[in-house]
């Protein structure tokens, strides 16, 4: 099929022959596009929306095709759910709990354990009722203990694939968002189970803990002199071994257990000596547990960062451990094999993932927990390779070694667990207590329900896809119209009916009407003719309208786009036509006036106006349902496009009159203004006779005389005050000239607005007063002394001869005489010279001034300070962060814009009353020296230095980790000053340490990182850590 606009010129090239009053049914129906060809299935490969007949690509493929059941529903097999036979159940990761879930599966496989914890009492009694647990009420576990219980239960005999752990993390008040310290969540949870079954009766029970995970040691010290032996015996539940510089579990042992010297400053205190002597000190293993758990010690704290960090290095270790050697008592059985594998996965110390690899009692078989996803390994064998591979590699990362048999190596693993060897086998299956077990079947069955309810979902979504599909093909076989009574319908909601996933809404083509209720032509691309069968069904089932059947193609909109059409084709005759006439001279009295920008772009106007009326193209590709303006669009640019002046009104006035300008317009004949008019009929109309607008005319005298009267007075001021003007020969309070004893004050900011008034006369307002109350506060004492007016306040002031003084008098209302006096003090020293101020000086003002100021500089949000990099006290220039840059013009223009004529300015254009003094509040006053102090100690940014945004109240270290993103310097290598001053509270605020807008830091970098998984540390840190500090596991 042809292209759309290939379609829409076919559809209306009868116009360029019919007249509009000629225009029948049968150009009606053709610019409708009727009788367009329908495409065919196969030969149209997309829809093609300037044909209305075509109904191919519009969504039918997926109903004409094979029947897919699946893409009847969204909902899953519920039997995935299901837990497998022979297999353990996961548990849910809650966000960032994979290490409790890790913890968990572990403990649930000591059988010993579990079992203790199923004869623990339970406060389940009170749920129960008769035979049963009362099914209005859901069982919710009191304690610990209860949780772990109904927990393990539910691990053993659920007959979910997994379960949801959240009400045993809520217990126990964890951040369910934030991963925590795993090795510290082992030693906080088994303290406090121990804690809570130390309160049991049964001796099996409330001894369990030690039992199975408790050993003994002693630290040992004798000493060298004597020879005297010092014991103190220390309980473990766990040895925590260093693995840095080692590559087998055998050497961190060793280690752990090795002779230690105390010599020199360490010497030891022996109390049989009564005197530091040289000893050594040694731990002995005295007994060891059941469950020997070891703790790899892979999160070691870095010196040089101030954070943890990951050792990354491969630890060998192997499936039977001998610990006979490291026993001082022997002769006992101290072999154990390895029960358990807990893995990090990550370079980092603050993210990552944990997991499990667990081996069970009963079977020896091995699998890997790694939250709902349980895997069995092949072959009764741990299988440790793939979660090696999945460390992100360095470069500096060395291979992996090579392992025999019976041995593995590891780089993740962060505790190994392993189990007195026995020749007993384990005993049977650990039953699940009756009251827990009915809980079990409980879950199980609500389980189970929603199984049967899935299902049954899935089956009647089936059921109900099968069936609209036989409906859906069917009624599309229907919905060409051929020869037979049609309506149309938007082609959007054809798509929609046939898109499953969006349910169907009721028939809406009121954004389709033209102004006479019917179809608008120009919306046919975006609308199907249909058979009137088909509609009908769609109208019952879904409702809507209005309806648009044959009678809904609107004559009147045709007749117009075809006049509209025709003078299109006639603008390019008028346009030479029209120029040709404008060739030609006109007599005063006959032509009319054109604005000359109107003549410059009349086809344009014209052809702009034709479009508009002939219906905006741009909304026939929109959407039906929707609002055809661009939303996306500045509100900036369809204003303006709005406020576009039309044909001739440049050359209105603002008064709706002929404007007084004639170099703005020009005559045009007779003939030439009729043509124009006939594309221009509401133009404003000016034959050669009419007159310019007569306020026009009266404001233009004014406006001449004013500007001679502005002139006049800035050429009487400038020669009356030339070294004012020109800044030459001036005062200086800190060199007082030898020829005058009194000086005069104005504020710095009348001699500019003076000097732009005298240099731009006709654009700037004359200036009437001096404005001296700026200068006084409200009691009518002077803001400054004499020490400041010579330093910081002299930017704010000018000094003014008695003689120039003289003039302003004459020249300016004077509210406010300031003046400063030089005496000599005789009775005391003929040299002393004292300066007096008159007014004097308001002592309680000026301070209000400086602390409001101070106040000002420490009280501040998002305001610019900036960071200068040095190395070996140089500044090193780099490209700046685009995402912190502040935006500062390397050139940024002093001069300020001169305010336009009419607008006056409170302090210096006063009324006849000028003399009376205009009283200013403080706050006033600081805003008024805010602006001049902005305005004259701006910082410079020089090229590639880096502004940062802060605020007064965020802190040191807050603000390094906005340099660390500028500079990529993390925060421990960051050495930061200011004026000479060491920056070191990281808890401080950038106020308390003087940094105040406009400061310039100096940034001096440690040796770079090369490690990024210590830059993402940096990052995981920002905020204070504070581990397990408000949880239940310390007792809150």
């Amino acid at each position: 099929m042809a292209p759309r606009l290939q379609l829409e010129k076919a559809a209306w090239r009868w116009a360029e022959t019919v007249r509009p009053e000629e225009v029948s049914q049968e150009h009606i129906e053709t610019a409708y596009r009727i009788w367009l060809e329908p495409c065919i299935r196969g030969v149209c490969r997309r829809n093609c929306k300037g044909n209305p007949n075509c109904l191919v690509g519009i969504g039918e493929h997926i109903w004409l095709g094979e029947i897919d059941e699946n893409s009847f529903h969204n909902i899953d097999d519920p039997n995935c759910e299901r837990r497998k036979k022979n297999s353990f159940v996961g548990l849910t990761n809650l966000g960032a709990t994979c290490y409790v879930n890790t913890f968990l599966q572990v403990w649930f496989l000591n059988l010993e354990l579990r079992q203790a914890l199923y004869l623990c009492p339970s406060t389940c009694s009170d749920y129960m009722m008769g035979d049963g647990i009362q099914e209005e009420k859901d069982y919710e576990p009191q304690t610990i203990c209860e949780h772990l219980q109904y927990l393990f239960a539910l691990l053993q005999n659920s007959n979910r694939r997994y379960i949801d752990p959240s009400g045993f993390v809520k217990a126990l008040g964890l951040d369910t968002g934030q991963q925590q310290d795993a090795q510290e969540f082992s030693k906080l949870f088994m303290s406090l189970l121990e804690d809570t079954l130390s309160k049991q009766k049964n001796p099996d029970v409330r001894n369990i803990v030690q039992q199975q995970f408790c050993g003994e040691y002693a630290y040992v010290t004798v000493c060298n002199q004597c020879g005297r032996e010092s014991k103190l015996l220390s309980k473990f539940y766990e040895l925590e071994l260093n693995i840095q510089g080692h590559k087998q579990l055998t050497d961190c042992i060793s280690e752990f257990l090795k002779e230690e010297r105390l010599e020199g400053d360490n010497r030891y205190f022996c109390e049989n000596c009564q005197s530091k002597q040289n000893a050594t000190r040694k731990i002995r293993l005295l007994s060891l547990p059941c469950t020997l758990n070891l703790q790899l010690m892979r999160f070691v704290f870095d010196r040089q960062t101030g954070h943890k960090k990951k050792l990354n290095t491969y630890i060998g270790f192997s499936e039977i451990l001998d610990m006979e050697p490291y026993v001082e008592h022997k002769g006992g059985s101290y072999v154990y094999e390895l029960s358990a594998v807990l893995i990090h996965r990550g370079v980092s110390a603050y993210s990552g993932h944990y997991i499990a690899h667990v081996k069970d009692p009963q079977s020896g078989e091995w699998y890997k927990f790694n939250d709902e996803d349980i895997e069995k390994m092949e072959g009764k064998k741990l299988q440790l390779g793939i979660e090696e591979d999945l460390a992100e590699p360095s470069k500096s990362q060395t291979r992996k070694p090579k392992c025999g048999k019976g041995t593995h190596c590891s780089r993740n693993a962060y505790m190994l667990v392993y189990r007195l060897q026995t020749q007993e086998k384990p005993s049977t299956t650990v039953q699940v207590p009756a009251f827990l077990q009915e809980l079990v079947d409980r879950d199980n069955s609500k389980f189970e329900e929603w199984c049967v309810e899935m299902a049954e979902m899935r089956k009647q979504s089936v059921d109900k896809g099968k069936a609209k599909h036989e409906e859906v093909k069917e009624l599309y076989q229907r919905l060409p119209a051929g020869a037979e009574p049609y309506e149309f319908v938007s082609l959007e909601w054809l798509q929609k009916w046939l898109d499953e996933s969006t349910p169907t809404k009721p028939i809406d083509n009121h954004a389709c009407l033209c102004s006479h209720d019917k179809l608008h032509p120009d919306k046919i691309s975006i609308m199907k003719r249909i058979s009137e069968y088909a509609a009908d069904i769609f109208y019952s089932r879904y409702g809507g309208g209005p309806r648009l059947t044959v009678k809904a193609l609107c004559k009147e909109c045709v007749v117009e786009r075809c006049r509209v059409l025709r003078l299109k084709n006639q603008l390019n005759e008028d346009y030479k036509t029209v120029n040709n006439l404008l060739k030609a001279t006109v007599k005063g009295s006959e032509g009319f006036w054109v604005g000359k920008s109107s003549l410059r772009s009349w086809r344009q106007l014209a052809l702009e106006q034709l479009d508009e009326q002939d219906g905006d193209t741009d909304q026939s590709n929109g959407k039906v349902n929707g609002n055809t303006l661009n939303k996306d669009e500045p509100k900036d640019e369809r204003k303006e496009e709005e406020e576009e002046l039309n044909f001739n009104e440049d050359i209105l006035c603002p008064h709706g009159e002929l404007c007084i300008s004639e170099n703005e317009r020009r005559l045009v004949s007779q003939e030439a203004w009729s043509k124009l008019q006939q594309y221009f009929p509401k133009a404003p109309e000016f034959p050669s006779y009419r007159e310019c607008c007569s306020q026009c005319k009266i404001l233009e005298r004014e406006g001449e005389e004013n500007e001679a009267l502005h002139k006049m007075i800035a050429n009487e001021q400038k020669t009356s005050l030339p070294n004012l003007f020109q800044d030459k020969s001036r005062p200086c309070l800190s060199n007082w000239p030898e020829d005058t004893d009194v000086l005069y004050i104005v504020s710095q900011f009348f001699v500019e607005e003076w000097r732009k008034f005298v240099r731009k006369p006709t654009r700037c307002s004359p200036v009437s007063s001096v404005g001296n109350s700026a200068l006084l506060c409200p009691h009518g004492g002077l803001m400054f002394t004499f020490a400041s007016m010579t330093k910081e306040d002299s930017k704010l002031i000018a000094l003014i001869w008695p003689s120039e003084w003289q003039m302003i008098q004459k020249l300016f209302v004077v509210d406010h005489v300031i003046k400063i006096t030089r005496t000599e003090v005789n009775d005391v020293n003929p040299s002393e010279t004292q300066y007096i101020s008159e007014p004097k000086l308001c002592p309680e003002c000026r301070e209000g001034l400086l602390c409001q100021q101070q106040r000002d500089l420490r009280e501040y949000t998002q305001a610019t300070i900036y960071v200068h990099k040095v190395v070996d006290n140089k500044k090193v220039m780099k490209d700046s962060a685009p995402e912190l840059n502040v935006s500062s013009s390397e050139a940024e223009e002093d001069k300020e814009e001169a305010k336009p004529d009419g607008e006056k300015d409170p302090d210096f254009n006063q009324s006849n009353g000028g003399t009376k003094r205009q009283k200013i509040s403080h706050q006033n006053y600081i805003a008024y020296q805010k602006q001049v102090i902005r305005r004259s100690m701006r910082h410079r940014k020089v090229r590639g230095e880096k502004a940062l945004l802060v605020s007064a109240n965020q802190t040191l270290k807050e603000l390094k980790i906005q340099i660390m993103h500028a500079f990529s310097v993390a925060p421990f290598d960051q050495n930061l000053s200011i004026d000479g001053k060491i920056l070191t509270d990281d808890c401080a605020t950038l106020g308390t340490l003087g940094v105040i807008p406009e400061s310039v830091i100096l940034l001096k970098a440690d040796e770079p990182i090369a490690d990024y998984a210590a830059m993402d540390d940096v990052m995981q840190v920002c905020m204070p850590e504070e581990g397990f500090k408000g949880t239940g596991l310390l007792g809150h």
